[in-house]
């Protein structure tokens, strides 16, 4: 595994990613997530990437994250080679997960999310990348 991004759940996409200009920093990708209810922008650094979430709807597990805790970083995403494999290794050991299926994802990837309690109250997603899009920035 290696990180792929840090999630940020913001209130305000275009101010935000004003923010993130001023540190020298460029949007990179832009999409809307209907099945999320999340409109993304991707902001890559060395090492990383940054995933700006700002919600659409009120039904929005975004929504429901700012409502409690306000903007802030929302969770940690790790790529995988192959998703479906690493959700059957973390089902074995017993790790409690949120998606126990590969779901699809911003930029065409396949995502799953393990749940907090299993790593130390942090969201985790695994993301698998697909071809077309490759290591994009």
């Amino acid at each position: 595994m290696k990180l792929d991004h840090i999630g940020v759940a913001v209130e305000d996409l275009n101010q935000s990613l004003s923010a993130y200009e001023s540190l020298g920093l460029q949007c990179a990708h832009r999409e809307h997530v209907e099945r999320d209810g999340v409109e993304v922008a991707f902001i890559p650094f060395e090492g990383g990437r940054f995933e700006l979430l700002k919600p659409d709807r009120e039904t929005s597990p975004v929504r429901d994250f700012l409502n409690k805790r306000g903007p802030g970083m929302h969770h940690i995403a790790l790529g995988v080679d192959n998703l479906q494999a690493q959700l059957e290794q973390l089902k074995e050991r017993g790790v409690r997960l949120i998606d126990q299926a590969p779901r699809p994802g911003a930029e065409h990837s396949l995502v799953a999310f393990i749940h907090p309690s299993a790593t130390g109250g942090v969201l985790v997603e695994l993301v698998e990348r697909s071809q077309e899009v490759g290591s994009r920035g």
